[in-house]
């Protein structure tokens, strides 16, 4: 690898592999099911999830639960623990083992290629991930389905929910063991709680260069409008650059946003 330039480090969901019709139609299928008919749309996942707080999806189908028990005046099952079983039966499937899965996770489209990667770090960009997805599913997609071999990987259990940046901390710490300190960290990521993230950590460490990549997911590309106003809600939060898909964060904008950006 030539001198490093920026790391740059990739959240999962909406990012590396399309959750449209996974994560997001598990969600949508656990209300359904707990409040007995109440479907959520996709933009009433993504009103959720600009709030910036709900980066955990079982989390969010509760709290959907949860709010539409209240407009309702209906009382439904809201446990936790329930839902999460729920959720991970739709979307994984039974047991453990990844060779078994057989719910949505196994339908998603990759949004991204190894080559990519190499690419970037040929260019002095090294890479990472951390993501709120659990680390089964996380290296499902990222091992076995991409064939990285042990990626960088901060995942749910690891570190809080963002938009707490001690995840992003602690993957800096993985990628600077074998590069120098203090280089522009880039973070690309599909919602407002990323984008947070950044935030958080610049407000944190100011003496270093952070840069938020807001990555356009595929289901709010269907509809120019409905992308506009997505890309809108995400440079309100912060993001320094949109890009519909992830690869076309290049060596070279990734370049003239850190030259731009610099002091």
């Amino acid at each position: 690898m030539p001198n490093p330039i920026a790391l740059v480090i990739f959240d999962i969901d909406g990012v590396v592999r399309d959750v449209s019709g996974s994560y997001r139609r598990a969600i949508a299928d656990t209300v359904e099911h707990f409040t007995q008919g109440h479907r959520p749309t996709p933009q009433d996942i993504d009103q959720l999830k600009s709030e910036g707080i709900w980066n955990n999806d079982w989390k969010a189908s509760q709290e959907l639960i949860q709010r539409h028990s209240q407009t309702s005046g209906k009382a439904y099952n809201n446990n936790y623990d329930a839902i999460v079983d729920y959720f991970q039966e739709r979307y994984r499937g039974s047991g453990d083992d990844p060779s078994q899965w057989a719910g949505y996770i196994t339908q998603e489209p990759i949004l991204m290629g190894a080559q990519y990667l190499a690419d970037l770090a040929q260019g002095g960009v090294p890479s990472a991930f951390f993501s709120g997805a659990t680390r089964g599913s996380a290296n499902y997609i990222l091992q076995q389905r991409m064939g990285l071999n042990a990626p960088i990987l901060i995942a749910m259990a690891d570190a809080p929910s963002k938009p707490d940046p001690k995840g992003l901390y602690m993957t800096i710490e993985q990628l600077e063991a074998t590069t120098p300190t203090g280089l522009p960290v880039l973070y690309a990521g599909d919602t407002v709680a990323d984008m947070a993230t950044i935030q958080a950590a610049q407000a944190e460490f100011p003496e270093r260069q952070w840069l938020a990549i807001g990555v356009l997911p595929p289901h709010v590309q269907a509809e120019p409008a409905y992308q506009t106003r997505y890309s809108q809600t995400l440079t309100e939060a912060g993001a320094d650059l949109i890009v519909p898909h992830v690869e076309q964060l290049t060596i070279e904008k990734i370049q003239a946003l850190v030259h731009r950006s610099s002091p």
